[in-house]
């Protein structure tokens, strides 16, 4: 008898059928990866302006528009544009919005990721990504909500 040389036609099969069910389970994964990563990015991006309205209103200062606070949109991966609230005092406390209107995948793309000062000058997270997609939201913010949009500055 001859040695059998080599993969039979059952033995390649196989192994395409196996490759086509990791990549089944794989590939879903990596969106959601993907997704999370840019409504991480978008929250990156917006908490960088804590640090320079917190300094406005040390000074005495209300800002009108994020440009005051020394934010300038830069091109983003993950935020097609960005937005404040009009800033206003509340019996002496400031209390506004920032937000970043999400792009990039479609489970995300369009939502809003808001950051909100506190009348005690603390900041809360909330987003409109339904709480079903809590995967997506980051830690310590609130999912499912309607965040202000605020006035938009597109990109």
């Amino acid at each position: 008898m001859n040695a059998q040389k080599g993969f039979t036609l059952i033995e390649l099969m196989i192994v395409v059928a196996i490759i086509g069910i990791l990549a089944a389970i794989a590939i879903p994964a990596y969106q959601n990866y993907i997704a999370k990563s840019q409504v991480n990015a978008g929250y990156s991006e917006i908490s960088a302006v804590k640090t320079g309205y917190e300094d406005a209103v040390n000074e005495g200062k209300i800002p009108a528009a994020l440009g005051d606070v020394g934010f300038t949109a830069a091109n983003s991966n993950a935020c097609s544009s960005y937005g404040v609230t009009a800033f206003t005092a509340t019996n002496g406390a400031v209390t506004d919005a920032i937000t970043c209107t999400l792009q990039g995948n479609p489970k995300i793309s369009g939502k809003i990721l808001s950051l909100s000062r506190t009348a005690d000058g603390g900041w809360s997270c909330s987003t409109d990504i339904p709480t079903t997609d809590d995967k997506f939201i980051p830690k310590g913010c609130t999912g499912g909500g309607t965040p202000a949009a605020g006035t938009i500055t597109t990109l």
